[in-house]
């Protein structure tokens, strides 16, 4: 990492010039266990931050231009914006999310009295489903608190900013989940969250004879044009039509006994298919967590296996090369489960695999996956970290 903030540093000198009172900061991305799909429908999720993510430097200017500048995209070169220019357009490409973050932050009458030189550094591969964009929101957010005293806002404030942010000025309609996982994640723990009133508890990952393997089918996923904002309208018919019959206020308030006696009253059959997967599948994911905490990983792994088979069956959010990594997961040696994570339609799985298996695994799967799709899969062995934070 010092060699990493070093390299920032030199960028930072040679783009904005040196001096001044220049911070460095550290947002995570995440990788969800389980609960997928089911943060925008009230439902619980099992997200746990990584130690990969995006760092950032930051200056405050004397003027209110904003001068952006990322080493992953440097081809762009610095950015240039202001603070009277706060909407978003396609040329203002990555930037927009730091954009939004600012906005959003006038929106609750944070006002920023000047501009900023950021350079920022990410670590997540790109378009691989671990959350970049969200760890960009939140590494804005943590930088923006402590450079310009908005000390009123706690972490999960800046959650709910980064989600509010990319809502309204990116046009992508998440639920909370990446953004509180990148903010309030924590070592060796996942975040139990309960999506409808934002309880949570840290539940310790105990794998002592395991590894987390996350893999990326390279299968880029866009969820701002993908059918992302379409699974969540199809939800929302179905809740719509629920409630005719039954008083509830999502679909996370459902146990998998309710849905199957009032499913009927959905009058579509693909809005029903999905809220099947948003009630089964928050159960699933308060079953698994109950696994955890026994110490029962082969209990776990099961629920990992059917979340994937839902998403792929019910949810339609799987996709040809993931649900082959999946399958050549389960049929490992050593792996306890596996399944898609992240919003789907490309990405990564995330398998649960025996320390004495991680390299047969990963030459085993990285072979039978080239030849199948004539191009490599990446894999990361990654390890839990902490929130964001100041460096």
């Amino acid at each position: 990492m010092e060699r990493t903030m070093g390299t920032m540093r030199s960028k930072f000198n040679e783009l904005f010039g040196q001096g001044g009172d220049l911070r460095a900061y550290f947002a995570p991305g995440r990788v969800n266990l389980i609960g997928e799909h089911t943060d925008y429908n009230g439902g619980h999720v099992f997200p746990c931050a990584l130690t990969i993510g995006t760092y950032g430097l930051a200056r405050k200017r004397e003027d209110r231009k904003l001068r952006l500048y990322s080493m992953n995209f440097s081809r762009a070169g610095v950015i240039e914006s202001s603070l009277d220019d706060l909407v978003p357009s396609e040329k203002a490409g990555w930037t927009n999310y730091p954009k939004g973050v600012v906005w959003a932050m006038e929106q609750r009458g944070l006002s920023l009295d000047t501009g900023f030189d950021f350079l920022i550094y990410g670590t997540i591969p790109s378009g691989s489903g671990l959350s970049s964009s969200a760890s960009l929101e939140v590494l804005t957010g943590t930088m923006l608190r402590d450079l310009y005293g908005f000390d009123g806002l706690t972490m999960v404030d800046l959650a709910l900013i980064g989600q509010f942010s990319e809502n309204k000025f990116n046009g992508m309609n998440c639920g909370i989940m990446d953004q509180f996982a990148s903010a309030m994640g924590k070592r060796d723990c996942a975040i139990f969250l309960d999506t409808n009133t934002l309880s949570y508890e840290y539940a310790t990952i105990r794998l002592p004879e395991q590894k987390l393997i996350i893999t990326n089918s390279k299968v880029k996923h866009s969820l701002v044009n993908s059918a992302y904002n379409d699974r969540r309208r199809e939800c929302e018919e179905a809740l719509s039509d629920l409630q005719k019959v039954v008083k509830i206020k999502t679909l996370g308030d459902l146990s998998e006994e309710q849905f199957e006696e009032y499913k009927d009253a959905i009058k579509d059959e693909i809005c029903r298919k999905r809220a099947k997967h948003a009630v089964y599948e928050n159960q699933r994911t308060i079953r698994a967590v109950e696994a955890l905490k026994r110490d029962d990983i082969t209990e776990f792994g099961r629920l990992v296996n059917a979340s994937h088979v839902s998403l792929r069956d019910d949810y339609e959010t799987s996709c040809e090369e993931c649900d082959y990594l999946a399958e050549l997961a389960w049929e490992q040696p050593g792996v306890v489960g596996s399944r898609i994570t992240g919003g789907g339609f490309g990405g990564c799985t995330v398998s649960i695999v025996a320390n004495t298996r991680t390299d047969a695994f990963i030459h085993d799967i990285g072979a039978a996956y080239a030849e199948k799709f004539g191009h490599d899969a990446e894999f990361y062995v990654v390890e839990i970290g902490d929130g964001a934070h100041r460096l």
